[in-house]
């Protein structure tokens, strides 16, 4: 432990204890596989927290201020390990910097299996600190240069044969019709012309 200056109880150690037998070891693991800065410090301010050291101890270490070590550590404390990061807002768009576009791609290129939207979604925020929707995961993928698979209807223009048979299906639209539209009566009656009380002679 380091040496604390500070208010009494910022040099106590933090009212904090697992939630479970294994968080020590998660955040180690997180701690060493975050690529994003400000999350790995989220999570190191916990573990240390845990470890029994105080909140001014951890400001020094992480150059954090105190509302940052305070807040995530009691989040951890009230709601457990996986709280320790930002809620998105809704329509927030990703925040995977431009930087980390290509780390990005090639952590999705080195996957041994077809990803799902939800495996991408766990991936951003365990890996890349962004915590996002699916909807919001998917935009991202195209926005890099990547394109869901799903199933997509048959066009029948790409199947010669098909394509022969949908056009002796389909009507021409330009084609004239057969028999004239017949005018409908109209319903306001006769109308009366100039010479019509002309008597034929």
């Amino acid at each position: 432990m380091c040496e604390d200056v500070g208010i009494f109880t910022e040099r106590m150690p933090m009212d904090v204890t697992p939630h479970d037998l294994g968080d020590l070891v998660e955040l180690r693991r997180r701690i060493r596989t975050e690529s994003n800065a400000k999350q790995r410090d989220r999570y190191r301010a916990v573990l240390m927290a845990l470890e029994g050291e105080t909140t001014t101890c951890i400001m020094d270490k992480l150059d954090r201020s105190k509302n940052f070590v305070q807040r995530w550590v009691y989040i951890y404390r009230d709601h457990g390990l996986e709280r320790v990061r930002p809620i998105p807002q809704p329509g927030q768009p990703p925040r995977l910097g431009r930087d980390q576009h290509d780390a990005f791609r090639r952590r999705i290129d080195s996957a041994d299996r077809i990803l799902r939207g939800r495996d991408v979604v766990e991936i951003l925020a365990n890996e890349f600190g962004v915590v996002c929707s699916l909807s919001t995961a998917y935009d991202l993928l195209h926005r890099v240069g990547y394109e869901p698979l799903k199933p997509r209807p048959a066009n029948p223009k790409k199947d010669p044969d098909a394509e022969k048979a949908w056009k002796q299906r389909a009507p021409f639209l330009s084609s004239p019709s057969e028999t004239p539209t017949p005018s409908k009566p109209s319903k306001s009656g006769s109308r009366t012309n100039a010479d019509s009380d002309k008597k034929d002679v």
